[in-house]
């Protein structure tokens, strides 16, 4: 049996945070026009109470309604996230209660972040063309926002809450091509929450506050991201990803008929889409309404173009992340 995507859906909490929230938070920034570049209007931010698989919870609804799928046929659930509900047991395990899936279905937690896309369409057609799974339900999410210290200017404007239901399903045509997988481990702490795990138990000094060079306040118990550094480790490794996955699947550029990137922000994916030279009418930009929304920016990008048109049955699309770990991840699918 081949897999292919067969379905999307996704979830957004219904509390925001607008550009107005935002700049009544910062005032000294209203005037800052490399923001405006960033494209990013609004973001959704969960309750205080509401976890990541709440939310994914609710995307896998909307699936199930939005598509008519029976949960009856989910034999398998991939959750994708940085937050889960308990050290132990796997927070797959508790979704699989939620949404009273069989109990016949397997379950699993993959902690990944911003390339956790394409790491887990990987393990869904792993688990359907070699271990016979018809049915995998791979449910990404995010309640990064929680993590912010509150004088973080930078991720408070980039980051939003969201999650992604994807369908991966059994067929006799195959509609997910082959994966490139990258890793820079020396590069973990560029995007880090210092405190709070295994290795740095929280202490007093773990809400100090720290201040980077662009003015941005956070501590080793809050979410940490270099920028500067992303920016450049994206232009080094995206382009050569690219390169490595077409040779890889035998194709050239012009056969890819759409590019959908993780939405970082608008203008760190332009640069990345000129360097590439792919044309702009093939590259997919969402995030304007909802920011950058960690593992389902791609599914939710994908989403949308589907809707819009966009994107159409037949097409070969590509798909790339990059980001924490430092890690990165693509594949080619065929809608």
């Amino acid at each position: 049996m081949k897999a292919s995507i067969k379905a999307i859906s996704y979830y957004l909490p219904p509390d925001t945070y607008t550009n107005v929230d935002y700049f009544n938070d910062f005032p000294e920034l209203v005037n800052n026009t490399n923001i405006a570049r960033l494209g990013i209007s609004e973001r959704h931010i969960v309750a205080p109470h509401t976890t990541a698989s709440d939310l994914a919870v609710q995307s896998a609804i909307k699936l199930f309604e939005e598509h008519n799928i029976d949960k009856n046929d989910i034999d398998f659930i991939i959750f994708c996230s940085q937050e889960f509900d308990y050290y132990t047991p796997a927070t797959a395990c508790i979704i699989q209660e939620k949404l009273g899936i069989p109990q016949q279905a397997g379950a699993i937690d993959i902690n990944q972040g911003c390339s956790g896309y394409a790491y887990g369409l990987s393990l869904a057609k792993g688990l359907v063309e070699a271990c016979e799974r018809k049915n995998v339900l791979f449910l990404t999410s995010s309640t990064l926002t929680k993590t912010f210290h509150p004088k973080d200017k930078s991720s408070r404007y980039l980051f939003g809450d969201g999650a992604a239901a994807t369908l991966i399903s059994a067929g006799d045509e195959s509609g997910i091509g082959s994966f490139v997988f990258g890793t820079d481990g020396k590069g973990a702490d560029k995007i880090i929450i210092r405190d709070g795990g295994a290795r740095n138990p929280v202490t007093a000094k773990s809400t100090q506050e720290n201040r980077d060079d662009y003015g941005n306040i956070t501590s080793d118990a809050n979410f940490y991201m270099n920028g500067t550094a992303i920016f450049n480790f994206a232009l080094r490794k995206v382009p050569l990803m690219i390169s490595e996955l077409l040779e890889k699947s035998n194709m050239k550029m012009e056969e890819i008929d759409l590019f959908v990137f993780h939405q970082t922000n608008r203008f760190m994916n332009d640069v990345i889409r000129k360097k590439i030279g792919i044309p702009e009418e093939k590259f997919v930009n969402y995030l304007e309404s909802c920011g950058n929304t960690v593992s389902s920016t791609i599914p939710i990008a994908l989403c949308e173009s589907i809707r819009s048109g966009k994107a159409q049955k037949g097409q070969y699309i590509l798909l790339a992340g990059f980001g924490t770990g430092l890690s990165w991840s693509a594949t080619i699918i065929k809608l």
